[in-house]
Protein backbone atom coordinates (compact mmCIF):
# COMPACT_ATOMS: atom_id res chain seq x y z
CA UNK A 1 0.00 0.00 0.00
CA UNK A 2 1.43 3.40 -0.62
CA UNK A 3 -0.85 5.70 0.92
CA UNK A 4 0.88 8.09 4.04
CA UNK A 5 -1.65 9.82 5.45
CA UNK A 6 -1.14 13.60 6.63
CA UNK A 7 -2.03 15.53 9.47
CA UNK A 8 -4.44 13.96 11.95
CA UNK A 9 -5.84 11.19 9.56
CA UNK A 10 -5.70 7.30 9.51
CA UNK A 11 -5.69 4.86 6.80
CA UNK A 12 -8.14 2.04 7.76
CA UNK A 13 -8.80 -1.69 6.10
CA UNK A 14 -12.81 -1.90 7.52
CA UNK A 15 -13.83 -5.62 8.50
CA UNK A 16 -16.54 -6.73 6.56
CA UNK A 17 -19.57 -7.97 8.69
CA UNK A 18 -20.05 -12.15 7.97
CA UNK A 19 -22.24 -13.04 4.94
CA UNK A 20 -24.25 -15.54 6.39
CA UNK A 21 -25.92 -15.12 10.10
CA UNK A 22 -26.14 -17.76 13.23
CA UNK A 23 -28.65 -19.38 11.60
CA UNK A 24 -27.35 -20.42 8.51
CA UNK A 25 -29.36 -17.25 6.07
CA UNK A 26 -26.68 -16.10 3.49
CA UNK A 27 -27.16 -11.99 3.37
CA UNK A 28 -27.33 -10.88 -0.15
CA UNK A 29 -24.76 -7.72 -0.09
CA UNK A 30 -27.22 -5.23 -0.34
CA UNK A 31 -28.80 -6.55 2.89
CA UNK A 32 -25.34 -6.17 4.39
CA UNK A 33 -24.57 -3.00 6.88
CA UNK A 34 -22.20 -1.12 5.92
CA UNK A 35 -19.04 -1.92 8.06
CA UNK A 36 -18.14 0.18 10.94
CA UNK A 37 -15.27 -1.65 12.69
CA UNK A 38 -11.27 -1.55 10.82
CA UNK A 39 -7.69 -1.88 11.20
CA UNK A 40 -5.61 0.89 11.43
CA UNK A 41 -3.06 0.34 8.71
CA UNK A 42 -0.94 3.80 9.15
CA UNK A 43 -1.44 7.00 10.57
CA UNK A 44 -0.53 10.45 10.22
CA UNK A 45 2.08 12.62 12.40
CA UNK A 46 -1.10 14.07 13.76
CA UNK A 47 -2.52 17.43 13.60
CA UNK A 48 -0.94 20.84 14.24
CA UNK A 49 -1.76 23.00 17.30
CA UNK A 50 -1.66 27.25 17.32
CA UNK A 51 1.98 27.12 18.37
CA UNK A 52 3.05 24.98 15.50
CA UNK A 53 3.97 21.49 17.53
CA UNK A 54 1.97 18.26 17.08
CA UNK A 55 -1.20 16.75 18.77
CA UNK A 56 0.14 13.35 19.53
CA UNK A 57 -2.26 10.88 18.17
CA UNK A 58 -4.23 8.75 20.17
CA UNK A 59 -4.45 6.09 17.68
CA UNK A 60 -1.84 3.71 16.34
CA UNK A 61 -1.12 1.35 13.53
CA UNK A 62 -2.63 -1.99 14.54
CA UNK A 63 -5.55 -0.60 16.61
CA UNK A 64 -8.73 -2.06 15.83
CA UNK A 65 -11.20 0.82 15.69
CA UNK A 66 -15.03 1.78 15.67
CA UNK A 67 -15.74 4.40 13.24
CA UNK A 68 -18.59 6.72 12.23
CA UNK A 69 -21.25 4.97 9.86
CA UNK A 70 -21.02 7.36 7.06
CA UNK A 71 -17.40 8.88 8.13
CA UNK A 72 -14.14 8.96 5.66
CA UNK A 73 -13.41 9.08 2.19
CA UNK A 74 -13.01 5.73 0.88
CA UNK A 75 -10.35 4.82 -1.67
CA UNK A 76 -10.13 1.36 -3.60
CA UNK A 77 -6.20 0.34 -4.20
CA UNK A 78 -5.06 -3.49 -5.55
CA UNK A 79 -8.95 -3.97 -5.24
CA UNK A 80 -9.06 -3.30 -1.69
CA UNK A 81 -11.39 -1.22 -0.59
CA UNK A 82 -9.46 1.75 2.34
CA UNK A 83 -10.93 4.16 4.31
CA UNK A 84 -9.34 7.31 4.89
CA UNK A 85 -10.54 9.28 8.61
CA UNK A 86 -9.79 11.86 10.55
CA UNK A 87 -8.82 10.82 14.48
CA UNK A 88 -12.25 12.79 15.04
CA UNK A 89 -14.38 9.94 13.52
CA UNK A 90 -12.72 7.06 15.35
CA UNK A 91 -15.84 6.68 18.13
CA UNK A 92 -13.93 4.01 20.31
CA UNK A 93 -10.58 1.44 20.26
CA UNK A 94 -11.77 -2.09 20.63
CA UNK A 95 -9.88 -4.37 23.07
Amino acid sequence: MNLKPLGDRLIVEPIEQEEMTASGIVLPETAKEKPMQGKVLAAGPGARKEDGTRAEMEVAVGNTVLYAKYAGTEVKLDDKKYLILKETDILAIVG
